[in-house]
């Protein structure tokens, strides 16, 4: 029978920890030099608000928070592909235009599936309250 395993060693819990802060920065300097990013981390935001305010049910807010991920995470990785793109090909090449243009198309699906859904979870509970209101 093997020998049960032993917590990591020092240095392998001192990379886990590093890791993660190589991965928050790239992910604050994504959020903090894209504008795109920005519109999306934005109407992220305002979603939360919403669903706070509306007092979602738990399977919508796992919803909600697994779009927004899905849709700023895809962005990050837009944004990796660009720039891994323009360093290895500095000049127009129609695999590199292909390349961009796919990453750039799975982030708009994603935002597209996440309008979607957002108007099946608040559209209803925004209709009751105007017609409360009214």
């Amino acid at each position: 029978m093997p020998p049960v395993s032993q917590a990591p060693p020092a240095q392998a819990r001192r990379s886990f920890w590093h890791s993660l802060g190589v991965a928050l920065r790239g992910a604050r300097r994504v959020l903090a030099t894209e504008p795109n990013a920005q519109i999306e981390a934005a109407i992220a935001l305002l979603a939360v608000g919403l669903a706070l305010w509306l007092k979602i049910s738990p399977v919508e807010w796992a919803l909600l928070v697994t779009l927004i991920a899905l849709v700023l995470g895809l962005e990050m990785v837009n944004t990796a592909i660009e720039a891994a793109v323009d360093l290895a090909c500095p000049e127009q090449h129609p695999l590199a235009k292909k390349a961009k243009d796919s990453a750039a198309g799975a982030v708009v699906l994603a935002a597209i599936a996440s309008v979607a859904v957002g108007v099946v979870i608040f559209l209803p509970r925004l209709w009751l309250v105007v017609k409360n209101f009214l």
